[in-house]
C-alpha cells in the first residue's frame, strides 16, 4: 500500500497494492497491520456504511460534534470528488480543504481523521461509496457545514446544480458552525 499526505497532512490518500490478471483483480481493502505500518495510526472501526448515488448528488458536508468520527473512504462502482474540511480550531489548517478523486477505476481511498467535516459529489451516472468510521453514527450530534460557503470555497465539479437533501442545503456557515 502506498499512502500519500494531502496538503492537510492527517488527511492521507492510500493506494492499495491491485493484483491483476485474465481473470479480473485482488486487493486487501483494509488491513489493520499494514494500515498501521505505513500510516503509524492505529485505529478500530466499528461500523462500515455503504451508500448508492445517482449522478449529481452532492452528500455534506456531514460531521458529528460528539463521537467524532475518522473515515477510510472508498468507491466501489463509479467515480466521486470527495471533500474533507478540517473542523479543528486549533489546527494549523483550520478552515482549509482537501478534495480528492476516488473512482472504483483508480481504486484509491480517503483517510479522513475525526475532527473533519466530509462530504462528496457523484461525477458518474452512478456511485457506491463505502466507508468505515471509527465511532458510530450519532444523529442528535450529526451537523451539515454548507456545502457552498464562500468562505471555504470549495470549487465542486458541477456540470449543473447538484441534488442536495433539505439538510444540507441548511447547513451552516462556517463562521457559524460549531467546531472542535
Amino acid at each position: 500500500m502506498k499512502v500519500t499526505p494531502t496538503d492537510i497532512p492527517e488527511v492521507l490518500v492510500l493506494e492499495p497494492n491491485v493484483f491483476k490478471d485474465d481473470r479480473g483483480f485482488f486487493l486487501e481493502s483494509f488491513n489493520e497491520r499494514t494500515f498501521v505500518e505505513k500510516t503509524g495510526i492505529a485505529v478500530s472501526f466499528v461500523q462500515d456504511n455503504h451508500s448508492r448515488s445517482t449522478k449529481n448528488v452532492l452528500r455534506g458536508l456531514h460531521y458529528q460534534t460528539r463521537q467524532p468520527q475518522g473515515k477510510l473512504v472508498r468507491v466501489t462502482a463509479g467515480e466521486i470528488f470527495d471533500v474533507a474540511v478540517d473542523l479543528r480550531s486549533s489546527s494549523k489548517t483550520f478552515g482549509k480543504w482537501i478534495g480528492v478523486r476516488l473512482s472504483a477505476e483508480n481504486k484509491h481511498q480517503l483517510w479522513i481523521p475525526p475532527g473533519f467535516a466530509h462530504g462528496f459529489l457523484v461525477l458518474s451516472e452512478s456511485a457506491e461509496v463505502q466507508y468505515k468510521a471509527t465511532d458510530y453514527y450519532a444523529p442528535q450530534h450529526e451537523r451539515s457545514l454548507l456545502w457552498n460557503d464562500p468562505d471555504l470555497s470549495i470549487p465542486w465539479i458541477l456540470e449543473q446544480e447538484p441534488i442536495i437533501s433539505t439538510k444540507d442545503q441548511q447547513g451552516k456557515r462556517l463562521i457559524e458552525a460549531e467546531v472542535y
